[in-house]
C-alpha cells in the first residue's frame, strides 16, 4: 500500500476537500483523512502514482503532493542541511555581506548549491573573499541576519518526542550548527570549521571539508550507532551536496529546493514549511510536539 500526502503552506492554508477528493477519485484512493484542516491531508492507494503530472496542477494553487510507502513512515533519524534548510538563510552569504563581498559569495553559492561547480572548491574559495574578517561578527551575523524556517522547531520536537535522534549536518561552520541546533533541540551537529588567528578569520577552512560525501557518511554513522537501517532515517536539504543523503535515506525530502535537486528527489515540499515532514510520516497536528 501506499499513501499520497497532500500539504501546503500553514501560513496560507489553501487545501480544500474539493482538490483532495479529485485526487483521490483520480489515482483510486481510500477515504481521505485530514491531519491538519486547510494545511495537509492523505489517503491510502493499493498502488504507487508518479505525482508528476499532479504537481503540475496544484503546484499552482501552492499545494504540495508526495506519495510514500504507507508502512514504516515514522522515522527513527532525522538527518537535516542547516542553511536554507534549517535556517531561511546562507550563513557564508550573511558573513560575506558583513565583509563586504556579499554579491560576489552568493553568486558562487547558487552555483554551487544548483551542482553547477564543486562544492568543495567553492567553499575555499568563498572562505577565502572572508579573510580578515573580525570573528565577533559571527555573533552579529547569528543575531541580526539568521532567522530559523518555519516549522523547524516543532519537526524537531516531534521526532524527538517520539524517540527519534535528530542531527544536523551542514556544509557551513561550526560557529553557526552550534547555535542553531542548541536553539532548535538538535541532539547534534556536525559542520565544516572555519580558522582564526588573532580574533579574525584567516580565510581557511579546517580539513577534510564536509560536503556530499561526509553527509552521507554522518548517515551510515549514525544508522550504525542507533542500531537503524538507513529506511528508518528522513532527511532533508535544498543543494546539490544534500543528493547523496536524500537518496540514501528512507525519505529524502527536496524543500525548497534548488531545480536540480528537486529533479532528482523523490520527495519535494516547495509551499509546506518544515512541519510537512511530519505530515509525510503521518502525524497529525494533535500530535505536534510544543518546540
Amino acid at each position: 500500500m501506499f499513501t499520497a500526502v497532500l500539504c501546503c503552506d500553514p501560513a496560507r492554508p489553501v487545501l480544500d476537500a474539493p482538490a483532495v477528493e479529485a485526487l483521490r477519485n483520480a489515482w483510486g484512493g481510500g477515504e481521505a483523512r485530514w491531519l491538519r484542516r486547510g494545511v495537509a491531508a492523505e489517503f491510502a492507494m493499493p498502488r504507487a502514482h508518479d505525482p508528476s503530472e499532479a504537481r503540475a496542477g496544484l503546484d499552482a494553487m501552492g499545494i504540495d503532493v508526495n506519495v510514500v510507502p504507507s508502512e514504516g513512515r515514522r522515522k527513527r533519524l532525522l538527518l537535516a542541511d542547516m542553511d536554507s534548510t534549517m535556517i531561511r538563510q546562507e550563513c557564508i552569504d550573511e558573513l560575506a555581506a558583513e565583509a563586504g563581498v556579499g554579491a560576489r559569495v552568493a553568486a558562487i553559492t547558487a552555483r554551487a548549491m544548483n551542482g553547477e561547480i564543486g562544492f568543495e572548491g567553492a567553499l575555499r574559495e568563498r572562505v577565502a573573499l572572508l579573510e580578515g574578517l573580525p570573528v565577533e561578527t559571527i555573533a552579529r551575523v547569528l543575531e541580526t541576519r539568521i532567522d530559523d524556517m518555519p516549522g523547524g522547531a516543532v519537526l524537531v520536537a516531534t521526532m524527538r518526542a517520539n524517540g527519534a535522534h535528530a542531527a544536523l549536518v551542514s556544509g557551513g561552520f561550526t560557529a553557526f550548527t552550534e547555535a542553531v541546533a542548541a536553539r532548535l533541540g538538535f541532539d547534534s551537529h556536525r559542520a565544516n570549521t572555519l580558522i582564526s588567528e588573532g580574533g579574525t578569520l584567516t580565510g581557511t577552512v579546517g580539513k577534510p571539508i564536509l560536503g556530499r560525501a561526509a553527509k552521507v557518511e554522518r548517515l551510515e554513522a549514525l544508522c550504525a550507532e542507533l542500531g537503524i537501517a538507513e529506511a528508518e532515517a528522513i532527511a532533508v536539504g535544498d543543494g546539490a551536496n544534500d543528493l547523496g543523503m536524500l537518496g540514501r535515506a528512507g525519505m529524502g525530502v527536496a524543500l525548497h529546493a534548488k531545480p536540480a535537486v528537486q529533479a532528482e528527489a523523490a520527495l519535494v515540499v516547495n509551499h509546506g514549511d518544515l512541519t510537512a515532514l511530519l505530515h509525510l510520516q503521518g502525524y497529525g497536528e494533535a500530535e505536534f510536539a510544543d518546540s
